[in-house]
């Protein structure tokens, strides 16, 4: 049986904490950045975690 492939687009875009979180960036920070305060452009700089809904649907994607 041949080995399974990391998704790459889920590989890019999803990290695991060292607790086993899912962590991935926030949305929003691509278009109409002249609208956003400075705070709120601050704020979307920093990382979400996924919800654990998701976490078997990113796990199966990174074959974890």
């Amino acid at each position: 049986m041949p080995k399974t492939k990391t998704r790459s687009g889920a590989k890019k875009r999803f990290m695991y904490t060292g607790t086993g979180k899912i962590k991935r960036k926030q949305v929003g920070m691509r278009h109409n950045l002249r609208k956003k305060t400075t705070k709120a452009k601050r704020m979307l700089v920093k990382t979400a975690l996924v919800s654990r809904a998701d976490h078997p649907n990113i796990d199966k994607m990174l074959n974890h």
